[in-house]
């Protein structure tokens, strides 16, 4: 039984992220969400159901739009991919329960505001006021303990990522920074500095990758949305061993 529910878990990651592929990409845009249907963003031409099956369809077709041949970007199997792993280890490390509901409406958000990052640089308030109004009352049904260290990580993520973008004189955005607020409502305190410390360095590193194969400069931005989210997922999922680990080594 257990088996089963993780593949239909996948399965729904799966499914879920491709729809969350649109989200991210016509949201920013103010464009629906449900009309008109998928379409190659190259020639426009409509997509068949038999070339919108997640992960399968861009495998089968090597990775180019069928009708005009353009390459079709990694970043869509990527979320899929990342859609279905992460919705079977939330219900795997947290199982049947109201908080595998928080994990699995956190991870959706994350994997959206990851699209609309890479696309636009933006992370969207109506995206994040959409996502909070489902994650606080989800919190407050399953709160953390003590109770209190949700509204206490709110504040501290959401003051954290001020204090910097003050700083820094704008080095991060507003998006980051509300992003952050509804990071610590879901991880708490402890678990939020941790995700901002594991985001700034794979943030760091793939702004170094970027470089050295001479995408960017170092002038030019790169998306932080989602390093912030693998961040937030790792805290989320291992956090509290991580710092188990850390406590153990030098205390």
């Amino acid at each position: 039984m257990t088996i089963l529910l993780t593949a239909y878990f996948v399965i729904a990651g799966m499914l879920l992220a491709s729809f969350f592929n649109v989200v991210g990409l016509r949201i920013p845009e103010g464009q629906s969400i449900v009309y008109p249907g998928s379409a190659c963003p190259q020639c426009k031409k409509r997509l068949t159901w038999k070339e919108l099956i997640p992960v399968f369809s861009y495998l089968i077709q090597g990775g180019k739009c069928k009708n005009c041949e353009k390459v079709i970007s990694p970043v869509y199997p990527i979320i899929e991919v990342s859609g279905g792993i992460l919705f079977g280890l939330a219900y795997t490390y947290v199982g049947l329960s109201v908080e595998l509901l928080v994990a699995l409406v956190f991870i959706s958000l994350l994997l959206i505001i990851s699209v609309t990052d890479i696309a636009y640089m933006l992370i969207p308030d109506k995206i994040l006021l959409f996502f909070l109004m489902i994650i606080l009352p989800l919190r407050i049904l399953e709160p953390l303990t003590p109770w209190w260290d949700a509204l206490l990580g709110a504040a501290v993520g959401f003051t954290l990522l001020l204090l910097i973008a003050i700083v820094s004189k704008g080095g991060m955005g507003g998006g980051d920074i509300k992003l952050y607020a509804v990071i610590g409502l879901v991880l708490g305190v402890k678990l939020t500095l941790l995700s901002f410390f594991i985001a700034t360095f794979i943030g760091t590193a793939a702004g170094l990758v970027a470089i050295y194969v001479r995408k960017k400069s170092r002038k030019d931005p790169v998306p932080f949305g989602p390093s912030i989210a693998a961040g937030a997922v790792i805290a989320y999922f291992w956090g509290q061993e991580l710092i188990s680990v850390y406590s153990g080594l030098f205390f």
